[in-house]
């Protein structure tokens, strides 16, 4: 913008002086530009200002409620996978010793990484969702100064124009006017100018700055999270493939066919027999001891009749 606002003697060409001929004795000021110029630029610096409160406003708060409920979703699954491991445990204890040893191996693996879980949480809502959260206060006291810097900039104008109404009815005053309500009036029109810049500023060199951060943080924080997540599921991955698949077989098949099983087997189908064959089974067939018995009585019998036929012949011959 050309500046038109001169202090002392006229020292530029696009300076143009308000008092004709007295220019080199008496400040002069280009007052209809002036008021226009600066009127036209003040709402560019003001729509500009609102533009950015109003766009990190809208934004950030998106941000704000999308993170916090990415925090939530994050700690409703570690509440589950705290269910997982305490049913892991539950199920390991019923079954056979390697696949139990395994499961238990790995749920205390799982369980670890929710520790590792609930600081990604932690870390999130202060790193995170806390600065994020905050950024509506600091909107809150941008719009206050921008409120500010515009009832100034109005209190400035209405002098202005003020200035320039009594500078046209009483022409004979305007060297009073101009060492004294222009100067004042335009020395508040730049300092008022200079906040407006530096609160602008100050807000997008701030605003980089935390969107910098916040996003630095994020990553950060998830990177350190699923690095320990690789080295957990690692872990928890080797203590499953350690099962022993056949082993825990045989031991499944003892049980189901204990060392004694031939001999209740036996017990059992020697129950299921007919009386007639248990019977016959006890006279000569079944039982190793039996058997012999019977053909010892056997042989008994026909060595006592040979004894009566001889003691016969033998009574015969006395005769």
């Amino acid at each position: 913008m050309t500046q038109n606002i001169c202090f002392g003697r006229a020292t530029h060409r696009n300076c143009q002086c308000a008092w004709g001929k007295e220019k080199n004795d008496y400040w002069f000021f280009d007052w209809n530009n002036q008021l226009e110029g600066g009127t036209i630029f003040w709402d560019a610096q003001t729509r500009q200002l609102q533009n950015a409160v109003t766009n990190v406003e809208k934004h950030f708060g998106e941000l704000c409620q999308i993170f916090a409920a990415y925090v939530r979703k994050t700690a409703r699954l570690r509440d589950k996978a705290d269910l997982l491991v305490n049913e892991v445990n539950v199920y390991a204890a019923t079954e056979t010793p390697n696949l139990k040893q395994g499961l238990k191996n790995f749920a205390d693996e799982f369980a670890k990484l929710q520790d590792y879980r609930q600081a990604e949480v932690e870390r999130l809502e202060a790193k995170v969702v806390e600065p994020l959260k905050a950024y509506g206060t600091i909107v809150k006291l941008k719009r206050d100064d921008l409120k500010a810097t515009l009832t100034a900039r109005n209190r400035e104008a209405k002098q202005l124009t003020q200035l320039e109404r009594t500078r046209q009815r009483n022409p004979s005053d305007r060297h009073v006017i101009a060492e004294t309500e222009l100067q004042r009036a335009t020395m508040d029109a730049t300092r008022t100018t200079r906040q407006l810049e530096e609160t602008i500023d100050n807000f997008e060199k701030q605003k980089i700055k935390d969107i910098k951060t916040i996003f630095s943080e994020f990553i950060t924080i998830e990177m350190l999270f699923h690095g320990k997540a690789l080295e957990v599921y690692t872990a928890a991955y080797q203590n499953i493939q350690k099962i022993d698949e056949e082993e825990d077989l045989e031991v499944f098949r003892n049980t189901l066919y204990p060392p004694d099983y031939s001999s209740r087997l036996d017990i059992v189908r020697a129950n299921s027999k007919s009386p007639l064959q248990r019977s016959l089974s006890t006279k000569c067939v079944s039982g190793t001891g039996q058997v012999p018995t019977c053909r010892l009585r056997k042989d008994q019998q026909a060595d006592d009749d040979e004894e009566e036929d001889e003691d016969l012949d033998v009574t015969e011959e006395e005769n």
